[in-house]
């Protein structure tokens, strides 16, 4: 396929209305490159006639530029201060590391936007990475969003809750918390300290009595007036104050409470307020690595060991520390730590704010860039530092050392993990060691709510982006059929798998499976660390019955020769007794003791842990749905203001044409589809 420059951008974003640009100042390229290749030349060559067409006719301004292979699969995301430069670099006489020459050589098309400064390059480099994934990008793998904590303003009584995603609702925010768990602790500490209700809106309005929590000292009970409205907004603001790093204040006056309350001999009261500084007490006691003089930051330091890299973050706000976590980003190991930590750092603040500070081990390229590119998305500056001594450098060298060591632990497992994968790979008789291991199960009550689910597996362990689930859709099953459900999920995941990625360099391996000769490759192979999109090895839960099941699934859909193993559990349902089907031979086991059956056994109870919650999660969909949800044009809104107005559904469904009309909110175009909704059949 071939692709154009992208010229024809919004005029108002990007074109300056001064007409055709005068690249008649670009340095000129050089006639015959020479390219430093440990492979062949010509296709170096030929990608880099197809970078010089483009170059031509690009302009000097600022941009992004994005490479594609034949295939259209983007290679490579890159931001330039002047394209016409960056761009005509790859094509010079100059010498290009193996990477960079693998990824000429691969170049087939590509595609530029320009923008206004290079920052506006910066941040949409970044946001293309993490969209498009290039396989020669440095890759974050991990990006899930970091939870906060909410004091929410937005009602009489401030709730303290678990916060995740967009900012939209009133209150206060604290974090990012490094995990659910330190969030949790938190939340917890801070309900015993100050009593701040955790409990829902609806769920506040509706209280006749105290709840349970009230009871245990949780809570202070503002829903049914245990507490004045006025004293409970005090003990918000307090705890807004311990959270916003006031805290030794907090504690003071809670001690001169506690004081004065002992001395006048209420010793309950006095009780209470020693158990809330306990609280607060522990709070602080588990936070680790504390500090004096860095009241907002983020500590990012890297450490590499045998080619692969960990960057440990640390967050520190007001003057406390609320965790950290390792990350292994994906990158070609002949990349410096600088630009792994500078990439890196990029698209780590794709989508979530920077503090006033951000700390780095190694010094990273156009730090003054990326910190103004990170300014530009917050309300206040962001400044980058590598830190020479002091304080900042302590932190910096102890997030370095958990670093090292979190890397270290990451290389055991994975050097265990390849052990497991080979004494697997002999067990069930396959040529060489799985690298894609896929484990199916499904999981309903009585036909009901069915889902299969399919877990992935592979040489850093369980890869999660990888999980999936399968909505049992089949209106010709009947209910509790698990043949027929293993049947449909299978044949729905290699029908896509067929079309998504058809078997080209995985034709060799899984020929060389069935014992027949390799069969030509007319595609290159991917990078070698390259994470298969095909299994080596597919887990049924189930016994004979299940496999055949699943063998007739692929023979449906025309695949061959991915091996097919089932894993049928031992008499009582006991673990370690499990029984193993493989095509072309007698069931076995494998010795109580083995390594090998533990592992299985993992993977099985991944599989079954998945399904499972799979299923709870739609039948409690299912449980709470709402007869409004399948009203066509009937929103999160409307809903809101229709049972505000009436109350309940059964209230809407009684309502006549005219009363629905008066919902504040609510047109009458609405009204209609609500009313002939609850009245199709009348």
């Amino acid at each position: 396929m071939s692709r154009r420059a992208r010229t024809d951008v919004p005029p108002d974003t990007f074109d300056d209305g001064e007409g055709p640009e005068d690249f008649s100042d670009a340095a000129p390229l050089d006639e015959s490159p020479e390219i430093d290749f440990d492979f062949e030349p010509g296709a170096v060559t030929a990608g880099t006639e197809v970078i010089r067409r483009f170059w031509t006719t690009l302009p000097t301004s600022p941009g992004v530029y994005r490479m594609f292979d034949h295939k259209g699969d983007v290679l490579y995301v890159g931001k330039a201060k002047n394209l016409k430069a960056r761009v005509g670099s790859y094509a010079r006489g100059q010498a290009h590391s193996n990477r960079i020459a693998r990824m000429i050589s691969q170049t087939a098309a590509m595609e530029f936007v320009t923008t206004a400064t290079e920052t506006e390059a910066l941040l949409l480099e970044a946001n293309l990475i993490k969209q498009l994934k290039p396989r020669f990008n440095v890759l974050m793998r991990d990006d899930k969003s970091f939870p906060y904590i909410l004091v929410t303003g937005d009602s009489e009584a401030p709730q303290i809750v678990k916060h995740r995603g967009a900012r939209r609702r009133k209150g206060q925010y604290y974090g990012p918390f490094a995990s659910v768990w330190a969030v949790n602790r938190t939340v917890n500490a801070l309900q015993r300290a100050f009593l701040l209700r955790t409990c829902s809106d609806s769920y506040y309005e509706n209280r006749t009595r105290p709840c349970l929590l009230f009871q245990i000292k949780r809570c202070s009970g503002p829903c049914t007036g245990e507490i004045p409205l006025d004293e409970y907004r005090g003990l918000a603001d307090a705890a807004n104050a311990f959270l916003a790093g006031k805290s030794n204040a907090v504690k003071d006056r809670m001690r001169a409470e506690m004081e004065a309350a002992s001395e006048a001999l209420e010793f309950e009261r006095a009780a209470r307020f020693r158990d809330r500084i306990a609280a607060l007490s522990a709070i602080q006691g588990t936070q680790g690595v504390n500090t004096q003089g860095v009241e907002e930051a983020d500590v990012f330091a890297l450490d590499e060991q045998a080619g692969q890299f960990c960057i440990e973050v640390f967050f520190f706000r007001n003057f406390q520390n609320w965790g950290n976590r390792a990350y292994f980003p994906k990158a070609d190991r002949t990349m410096t730590p600088d630009e792994v930590l500078g990439s890196f750092i990029g698209q780590f603040y794709d989508d979530k704010p920077a503090p006033r500070i951000v700390l780095t081990s190694h010094a990273i390229e156009d730090a003054e860039l990326v910190a103004a590119a990170l300014s530009s998305r917050t309300e206040h500056r962001v400044e980058i530092h590598q830190p020479q001594r002091g304080e900042r450098k302590n932190l910096v060298d102890y997030a370095r050392r958990n670093a090292k060591e979190a890397l270290a632990r990451r290389l055991a497992d994975t050097a265990s993990q390849g052990k497991l994968l080979a004494a697997l790979g002999q067990a069930f008789g396959l040529e060489r060691a799985p690298r894609r291991i896929e484990v199916y199960d499904n999981s309903h009550i009585m036909g009901t709510n069915a889902v299969g689910g399919m877990i992935v597996a592979g040489p850093t362990g369980f890869m999660k982006p990888h999980y999936r689930t399968f909505n049992i859709k089949s209106e010709e099953l009947s209910p509790g059929d698990d043949y027929g459900m293993m049947r449909e999920v299978l044949q729905r995941r290699f029908k896509r798998l067929v079309k998504e990625a058809p078997r080209t360099a995985n034709e060799a391996a899984l020929a060389a499976l069935e014992g027949g000769p390799p069969e030509p490759v007319p595609e290159p192979q991917a990078e070698s660390d390259a994470f298969p999109a095909w299994p080596d090895l597919v887990l049924i839960d189930g016994g004979k019955g299940q496999l055949d099941a699943a063998r007739g699934a692929l023979e449906a859909v025309g695949v061959t020769g991915v091996p097919l193993v089932g894993v049928a559990k031992g008499r009582d349902r006991d673990a370690g007794r499990e029984t193993f089907f493989v095509p072309g031979r007698p069931p076995f086991r494998l010795p109580p003791r083995d390594p090998t059956l533990y592992f299985v056994q993992r993977l099985r109870d991944e599989a079954h842990r998945f399904a499972i919650g799979s299923h709870r999660a739609k039948r409690k969909r299912e449980m709470v749905r709402n007869p409004l949800d399948e009203i066509a044009g009937i929103g999160p809104t409307r809903k809101r203001a229709l049972l505000h107005h009436f109350g309940t559904v059964k209230a809407i469904q009684r309502a006549a044409l005219e009363d629905l009309a008066r919902t504040p909110g609510v047109n009458a175009a609405t009204a209609r589809a609500v009313y002939d909704f609850f009245h199709a059949g009348a």
